[in-house]
Protein backbone atom coordinates (compact mmCIF):
# COMPACT_ATOMS: atom_id res chain seq x y z
CA UNK A 1 0.00 0.00 0.00
CA UNK A 2 1.56 3.50 -1.06
CA UNK A 3 0.87 6.11 1.33
CA UNK A 4 0.20 9.40 -0.49
CA UNK A 5 0.86 13.25 0.80
CA UNK A 6 -1.56 15.62 -1.42
CA UNK A 7 -0.17 19.19 -1.25
CA UNK A 8 -2.30 21.35 -3.15
CA UNK A 9 -4.02 25.07 -2.42
CA UNK A 10 -7.07 24.13 -4.25
CA UNK A 11 -9.27 22.41 -2.89
CA UNK A 12 -11.13 21.21 -5.69
CA UNK A 13 -8.17 19.90 -7.51
CA UNK A 14 -7.28 18.05 -4.61
CA UNK A 15 -10.75 16.55 -3.98
CA UNK A 16 -10.75 15.26 -8.02
CA UNK A 17 -6.96 13.80 -7.48
CA UNK A 18 -7.96 12.06 -3.75
CA UNK A 19 -11.41 10.68 -6.28
CA UNK A 20 -9.10 9.80 -8.48
CA UNK A 21 -6.40 7.46 -6.63
CA UNK A 22 -9.19 6.18 -4.34
CA UNK A 23 -10.14 4.20 -7.54
CA UNK A 24 -6.92 2.00 -7.12
CA UNK A 25 -6.53 -0.41 -4.14
CA UNK A 26 -2.93 -0.04 -3.58
CA UNK A 27 -2.76 3.55 -3.08
CA UNK A 28 -4.04 5.75 0.28
CA UNK A 29 -3.92 9.25 0.52
CA UNK A 30 -3.27 9.87 4.18
CA UNK A 31 -3.85 13.48 4.31
CA UNK A 32 -4.11 16.93 2.04
CA UNK A 33 -2.40 20.05 2.83
CA UNK A 34 -3.18 23.74 1.71
CA UNK A 35 0.35 25.25 1.50
CA UNK A 36 3.64 24.30 2.52
CA UNK A 37 3.72 24.88 6.18
CA UNK A 38 1.11 21.92 6.73
CA UNK A 39 2.75 19.80 4.13
CA UNK A 40 6.08 19.23 6.40
CA UNK A 41 3.61 19.45 9.75
CA UNK A 42 1.56 16.59 8.10
CA UNK A 43 4.42 14.62 6.18
CA UNK A 44 6.59 14.46 10.15
CA UNK A 45 3.42 13.12 11.63
CA UNK A 46 2.16 11.08 8.55
CA UNK A 47 5.53 9.60 7.53
CA UNK A 48 3.68 8.91 3.86
CA UNK A 49 5.52 7.09 1.17
CA UNK A 50 5.17 9.52 -1.15
CA UNK A 51 4.40 13.38 -1.40
CA UNK A 52 2.17 14.51 -4.24
CA UNK A 53 3.70 18.44 -4.45
CA UNK A 54 2.15 21.76 -5.84
CA UNK A 55 4.97 23.98 -6.83
CA UNK A 56 3.21 27.07 -6.71
CA UNK A 57 1.71 26.99 -3.00
CA UNK A 58 0.62 29.81 -0.82
CA UNK A 59 2.15 31.22 2.60
CA UNK A 60 6.18 31.79 1.63
CA UNK A 61 7.09 28.50 0.85
CA UNK A 62 7.28 26.85 -2.26
CA UNK A 63 6.84 23.46 -3.50
CA UNK A 64 10.44 23.12 -3.91
CA UNK A 65 11.36 24.53 -0.68
CA UNK A 66 8.84 22.68 1.17
CA UNK A 67 9.98 18.93 -0.30
CA UNK A 68 13.55 20.18 0.48
CA UNK A 69 12.53 20.70 4.19
CA UNK A 70 10.20 17.38 4.54
CA UNK A 71 13.73 15.78 3.04
CA UNK A 72 15.35 16.91 6.32
CA UNK A 73 12.92 15.54 8.42
CA UNK A 74 12.10 12.45 6.24
CA UNK A 75 14.76 11.19 4.13
CA UNK A 76 13.69 7.90 2.41
CA UNK A 77 10.16 10.10 1.13
CA UNK A 78 9.94 10.26 -2.33
CA UNK A 79 8.81 13.61 -3.94
CA UNK A 80 6.83 13.88 -7.07
CA UNK A 81 6.11 17.70 -8.77
CA UNK A 82 2.43 17.97 -9.64
CA UNK A 83 2.45 21.03 -11.71
CA UNK A 84 1.15 23.26 -14.45
CA UNK A 85 4.55 24.63 -15.11
CA UNK A 86 6.11 22.90 -17.93
CA UNK A 87 9.12 25.58 -18.34
CA UNK A 88 12.95 24.34 -18.07
CA UNK A 89 13.72 26.59 -15.59
CA UNK A 90 11.31 24.67 -12.94
CA UNK A 91 12.30 21.02 -14.77
CA UNK A 92 16.29 22.30 -13.81
CA UNK A 93 15.03 23.16 -10.66
CA UNK A 94 13.09 19.63 -9.65
CA UNK A 95 16.30 17.78 -11.24
CA UNK A 96 18.70 19.88 -8.64
CA UNK A 97 16.83 18.92 -5.24
CA UNK A 98 16.66 15.40 -6.76
CA UNK A 99 12.28 15.08 -6.78
CA UNK A 100 11.85 11.94 -7.94
CA UNK A 101 9.75 12.74 -10.12
CA UNK A 102 7.59 15.51 -12.01
CA UNK A 103 4.48 15.38 -13.54
CA UNK A 104 2.07 17.78 -15.61
CA UNK A 105 -1.85 18.12 -14.16
CA UNK A 106 -3.34 17.81 -17.63
CA UNK A 107 -2.16 14.28 -17.82
CA UNK A 108 -4.53 11.68 -18.01
CA UNK A 109 -4.44 9.39 -14.53
CA UNK A 110 -3.44 6.52 -15.77
CA UNK A 111 -0.08 8.37 -16.08
CA UNK A 112 -0.40 9.99 -12.58
CA UNK A 113 -0.51 6.42 -11.51
CA UNK A 114 1.85 5.20 -13.52
CA UNK A 115 4.25 8.13 -11.74
CA UNK A 116 3.38 6.99 -8.13
CA UNK A 117 4.13 3.25 -9.13
CA UNK A 118 7.62 4.06 -10.78
CA UNK A 119 8.86 6.58 -8.06
CA UNK A 120 7.46 4.11 -5.39
CA UNK A 121 9.93 1.03 -6.69
CA UNK A 122 12.82 3.25 -6.24
CA UNK A 123 12.88 4.62 -9.63
CA UNK A 124 12.64 8.00 -11.39
CA UNK A 125 9.35 9.56 -13.45
CA UNK A 126 9.47 13.08 -15.63
CA UNK A 127 6.95 13.10 -18.10
CA UNK A 128 7.81 16.77 -18.76
CA UNK A 129 6.55 17.18 -22.71
CA UNK A 130 10.30 17.05 -23.80
CA UNK A 131 12.36 15.27 -26.19
CA UNK A 132 14.49 12.17 -23.99
CA UNK A 133 17.80 13.89 -25.05
CA UNK A 134 16.91 16.94 -24.11
CA UNK A 135 15.38 15.59 -20.96
CA UNK A 136 18.79 13.56 -20.66
CA UNK A 137 20.86 17.04 -20.53
CA UNK A 138 19.41 18.39 -18.13
CA UNK A 139 20.10 15.63 -15.75
CA UNK A 140 23.55 15.55 -16.76
CA UNK A 141 23.95 19.39 -16.31
CA UNK A 142 22.74 18.96 -12.54
CA UNK A 143 24.94 20.83 -10.65
CA UNK A 144 27.34 22.36 -13.05
CA UNK A 145 27.55 25.76 -13.94
CA UNK A 146 25.49 28.67 -11.66
CA UNK A 147 22.39 27.94 -12.50
CA UNK A 148 22.17 26.31 -9.18
CA UNK A 149 22.95 29.76 -7.45
CA UNK A 150 19.50 30.97 -8.45
CA UNK A 151 16.32 30.54 -6.82
CA UNK A 152 12.79 29.23 -9.68
CA UNK A 153 11.53 33.33 -9.00
CA UNK A 154 14.69 33.68 -9.96
CA UNK A 155 15.42 32.07 -12.87
CA UNK A 156 12.07 32.85 -14.17
CA UNK A 157 12.75 36.90 -14.06
CA UNK A 158 15.90 35.71 -16.37
CA UNK A 159 13.73 34.09 -18.70
CA UNK A 160 11.40 36.70 -19.05
CA UNK A 161 13.99 38.98 -19.00
CA UNK A 162 15.18 37.61 -22.23
CA UNK A 163 12.24 37.23 -24.04
CA UNK A 164 12.03 41.05 -23.58
CA UNK A 165 9.36 41.91 -20.70
CA UNK A 166 9.56 45.01 -19.17
CA UNK A 167 10.46 45.49 -15.16
CA UNK A 168 6.55 46.29 -15.00
CA UNK A 169 5.30 43.48 -17.23
CA UNK A 170 7.73 40.63 -15.57
CA UNK A 171 6.02 42.28 -11.72
CA UNK A 172 2.42 41.87 -13.20
CA UNK A 173 2.94 38.28 -14.82
CA UNK A 174 4.38 37.02 -11.18
CA UNK A 175 2.57 39.13 -9.25
CA UNK A 176 4.93 41.53 -7.27
CA UNK A 177 6.11 45.43 -7.91
CA UNK A 178 8.55 46.73 -10.69
CA UNK A 179 10.74 47.54 -7.60
CA UNK A 180 10.70 44.00 -6.00
CA UNK A 181 11.46 42.78 -9.62
CA UNK A 182 14.53 45.27 -10.22
CA UNK A 183 16.04 44.07 -6.54
CA UNK A 184 15.87 40.52 -8.20
CA UNK A 185 17.47 41.44 -10.75
CA UNK A 186 20.25 43.38 -8.81
CA UNK A 187 21.10 40.31 -6.83
CA UNK A 188 20.62 38.01 -9.91
CA UNK A 189 23.67 40.28 -11.36
CA UNK A 190 25.57 40.01 -8.18
CA UNK A 191 25.23 35.94 -7.48
CA UNK A 192 26.41 35.63 -11.49
CA UNK A 193 29.00 38.35 -11.26
CA UNK A 194 27.51 39.86 -14.23
CA UNK A 195 27.95 43.30 -15.42
CA UNK A 196 25.42 44.53 -17.56
CA UNK A 197 21.41 43.51 -19.11
CA UNK A 198 23.39 41.76 -22.43
CA UNK A 199 25.43 39.52 -19.73
CA UNK A 200 22.24 38.48 -18.25
CA UNK A 201 20.09 37.65 -21.68
CA UNK A 202 23.76 35.77 -22.91
CA UNK A 203 23.30 33.73 -19.83
CA UNK A 204 19.64 32.95 -19.99
CA UNK A 205 20.11 31.74 -23.53
CA UNK A 206 23.53 29.74 -22.98
CA UNK A 207 22.10 27.95 -20.04
CA UNK A 208 18.85 27.43 -21.52
CA UNK A 209 16.30 29.56 -19.28
CA UNK A 210 13.85 30.36 -22.35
Amino acid sequence: MMKVLLVDDHVLIRKGIVLLLNNYLDIEVVGEAGDGEEAIRLAVQLEPDIVLMDISIPNGLDGFTAAQEIRKQLSDVKIIMLTMHNQIVYIQKAIEIEANGYILKNSEGGKLYKALKTVYNGKVFYDVGLPPEQLEKLFKQKGKGKQGLLTVREQEIVRLTVLGYTNVQIGERLFISSKTVENHKSNIMQKLELGSKAELIQYGLTNSLV
